[in-house]
């Protein structure tokens, strides 16, 4: 089954089956997570969820969920388990670990990484007759929000693979929301990373419209706004400002990996983005 699935992404090239290989250890935990009825708790989101579920022409990375309802108390450790075994089922080892909190946080974490069995994978569509030399350690990292700003709605959408199951994720308008707090105020110091340019320019383009509620929400929980609303033209100056303070040649650096085809990043500026955001569509 591993086989023919990592052979639907038809990978050109090593990185290219390494990449398809995260996307389906990411699915194979989206199932796990299922099995231990994980999603009446929670939701899952990011960018991640917008390439499962919607087509996003990137890879991504890590896991990202909420809570539906606060709770500090809430251990991701009790559903390893499940997502363990799932991976069992199909004849894969992992290994999951919980992160060590460095500090108080909302976000409890863990790492799922692949164990040896990848190197005894071998894909003769790809490069005939020859095993790939892949790294066995391919690491995602699981993080649910526990204290998480609300004013979202959720819907159920269907997996297929490696099993038929139903995944409760926010709806686009909200997904929406989510990247534009993260792009305006993810608290990075001398870094941006380009696919959260990448992933607002797919809702743009896609005609989604942002549920301003719940960006208000993030936002004011974050810390990073404290009037008592925010209006889309309020919102449009944030981005026309974060925009210009933005060096996008850094941004491109970031997401080029993440991306097959880097000819559609050529048109990226500044003057791009201002014109873009004009089109940007609010809900609420």
């Amino acid at each position: 089954m591993i086989k023919d699935w990592i052979d639907s992404y038809k990978p050109r090239n090593i990185q290219e089956t390494e990449q398809a290989l995260r996307e389906i250890m990411q699915e194979i935990t989206l199932a796990g997570l299922y099995r231990a009825n994980f999603y009446k708790h929670a939701a899952f989101y990011g960018g991640t969820a917008l390439r499962i579920f919607y087509g996003l022409n990137r890879f991504s990375e890590d896991l990202d969920f909420s809570l539906l309802e606060k709770n500090t108390d809430f251990e991701l450790e009790s559903f390893f388990n499940s997502v363990v075994e799932e991976f069992n089922a199909l004849g894969m080892q992992v290994s999951l670990k919980q992160k060590t909190k460095f500090n108080l946080s909302n976000i409890d974490s863990a790492f799922l990484k692949s164990e040896t069995l990848w190197s005894e994978l071998i894909f003769e569509s790809t490069i005939p007759q020859i095993k790939l030399p892949l790294k066995p350690g391919i690491k995602i990292k699981i993080e649910v929000d526990t204290n998480p700003p609300l004013n979202f709605e959720t819907e159920n959408l269907l997996l297929t693979k490696p099993f038929s199951f139903f995944v409760n994720c926010f709806t686009l308008p909200n997904l929406f929301a989510g990247k534009m707090h993260a792009l305006l105020f993810r608290k990075w110091k001398n870094r941006v990373k380009g696919r959260d340019w990448y992933d607002m320019e797919w809702y743009i383009k896609n005609s989604v419209g942002l549920n301003l509620e719940h960006f208000y929400s993030r936002a004011v929980e974050s810390g990073d706004w404290s009037e008592k609303s925010i209006s889309k033209n309020q919102l449009l100056e944030l981005l026309h400002t974060k925009i210009n303070a933005t060096k996008i040649e850094n941004v491109k650096e970031d997401v080029i990996r993440f991306v097959q085809n880097s000819n559609e990043l050529e048109i990226w500026s500044q003057d791009y983005f201002n014109k873009l955001v004009i089109n940007l569509k609010v809900e609420k």
